[in-house]
Order: structure tokens, then C-alpha cells, then sequence
């Protein structure tokens, strides 16, 4: 008895902490082996001494977030000729993981050796304005740390700009950095971000929705299957009308046979008359014979 009702606390709980995203995978054709991951609560010393040791300041909403669980992990997979596929995985980092991008400089690494740093140029003020937000920066201007490796995809980061050294920091963003290391904004707060990925069910690369090049092709099939309303949403363009722009097709026109064009009247008498000139020439050349 007891443990059932365990079970119906745990799985009351999972449903609020996953907005109930569970309960429609489960239901959805072809899905199989959903699997929440369940995590203790993190406590608040460690929290304290992550933001002494990185000199930042967790988002209340990240903070209260961790007070809950240590992390997030949910995963699916579907059934494609009776073996299951790993498809989809929703990903946050426990505050141990929750690791900075750029690591300190090696005392053994070569004086002149390339890192990421050598990644940032200054730009023109108008490009600036074009690409607002400004990008983060790879050198001691931001500092970034790790929420989810998207499985190789890219990563997506916890990001303070505007960083000084010895001065803590408080305001934060979403990026994504793909594989080009390449800065794409996300979203102002963890709690939208959050949001994002469970209404993107976790599919492979919904990431790069937010890119200017957007996912591969077959990240976009996945998402047309099991995605098929934000899919059309964020891949639609509509035209001055308002209406989705579509290749129309109209079959009265295309199947539409070409009409014969009649031969000109005034060439074909003109050629009977000439014809029949002809033919009475010819007659009157002949020479007439004598009836017996």
C-alpha cells in the first residue's frame, strides 16, 4: 500500500515537473521507452559554492530549479522494424556538470597556441545593430557554462556578458553554439528555454529551428512526423496576403490541349486559281483532232 502510493506521489510529481509532456509521448504511434530519469534534490551549500567558485550568480528560476532536481534527463525512442531507435533526449546539466565552456590556460601549453579566444574580432557598429542581441564572447568578456550537449549537436550555455574580472555576475541568457562556433540566441530565461525544449519533444538538432540555416533533412522529417504544428509554423513563409507561400497549380491551364489553328483561307485560292490557269493553258495549247 505504501508503495503505491510512493508510486503515485513520484508519478504526480513527474507529470508537473514534465508539464505532463509523458503522458503524449506515451500516447503517441510508434513511440516506446519513455524514460524519465529520476534525481535527488541539489542542496543549497552546493549552490552557494558553485557561485563562489565561478563568481556568478544563478537565475532564481535556475536556482529554484535545481532546489527540485539535480539535473533533468528524459529520453524516447521509436519502433522502426521491431528495434527501437533512440529518437528524442531532453537534457540539463546537475549543478556538479554545470561546468565552464573556456578552461583556464594550461601552465604546460605552448605561449602562441590557438583557443577560442582568437575566435572574437570587433565589429562595425552597423553590424552590431543587424545582429542584436550582441554575441557572447569566447575571452574574460562572458562567461559561459555548459546545460546540455545537445548529443554532439552543439551546445547549448548559460551565458554572462558584460563580465568584469573580480566582479560578480548576475545577468544571464540562453545561447546555442553549433558546430561552426557560431553564437545563436535562444531565450532571455531559463524558464523559457525549458518551455522550448519540452515543446519540441527533445527531436535531434530542433536547435538549430533558431539558426539561420535551420536542422539537416532528416532532423526536419523527424520533426514533420512527430512535430507536425510547430514544424509547419517555423518552416511556413507567407507572402504580402498573408497566405503560406505554395507552388498553385492550376489544371485548366496546365492540361489544357492547344487549340488547332485553321489553314488560311486566301493562300489556298490563290493556289486554285493559279492551278487552274495553269490547266486551261494547257488546254489551249493542245492541238484539237478531228472527230471520226
Amino acid at each position: 500500500m505504501e508503495e503505491t502510493k510512493e508510486n503515485l506521489l513520484f508519478k504526480g510529481f513527474v507529470e508537473r515537473l514534465t508539464l505532463g509532456i509523458t503522458q503524449i509521448l506515451e500516447n503517441m504511434p510508434g513511440v516506446v521507452d519513455v524514460r524519465f530519469a529520476e534525481r535527488e534534490s541539489a542542496d543549497k551549500r552546493s549552490l552557494l559554492s558553485w557561485e563562489q567558485k565561478n563568481t556568478c550568480i544563478l537565475p532564481e528560476d535556475l536556482r529554484n530549479f535545481y532546489l527540485t532536481t539535480d539535473g533533468f534527463a528524459l529520453t524516447w525512442s521509436v519502433k522502426l522494424d521491431n528495434e527501437c531507435v533512440p529518437l528524442g533526449c531532453m537534457m540539463i546539466n546537475s549543478v556538479s556538470r554545470l561546468c565552464p565552456l573556456l578552461q583556464p590556460v594550461s601552465l604546460f601549453s605552448l605561449p602562441n597556441a590557438p583557443s577560442l579566444a582568437d575566435l572574437d574580432w570587433e565589429e562595425s557598429s552597423k553590424e552590431r545593430l543587424e545582429r542584436a542581441p550582441a554575441a557572447p564572447h569566447f575571452d574574460a568578456r562572458s562567461r559561459i557554462f555548459e546545460l546540455d550537449s545537445c548529443g554532439g549537436n552543439g551546445k547549448v550555455c548559460l551565458v554572462y556578458k558584460a563580465c568584469t574580472p573580480g566582479v560578480v555576475a548576475q545577468q544571464s541568457e540562453i545561447w546555442f553554439l553549433d558546430h561552426s562556433l557560431c553564437w545563436h540566441f535562444l531565450t532571455e530565461t531559463f524558464t523559457a528555454y525549458y518551455r522550448l525544449m519540452i515543446t519540441h519533444f527533445g527531436l535531434p538538432e530542433w536547435q538549430y529551428a533558431y539558426t539561420p540555416y535551420g536542422p539537416s533533412p532528416q532532423a526536419k522529417q523527424w520533426a514533420s512526423l512527430y512535430q507536425p504544428l510547430i514544424f509547419s509554423n517555423e518552416l511556413s513563409q507567407a507572402d504580402a496576403a498573408g497566405d503560406p507561400f505554395l507552388n498553385k497549380l492550376d489544371p485548366t491551364k496546365a492540361f489544357k490541349g492547344k487549340a488547332k489553328v485553321p489553314p488560311p483561307q486566301k493562300k489556298q485560292l490563290a493556289q486554285c486559281s493559279s492551278g487552274g490557269a495553269a490547266k486551261s493553258q494547257g488546254n489551249t495549247g493542245r492541238p484539237g483532232g478531228a472527230k471520226r
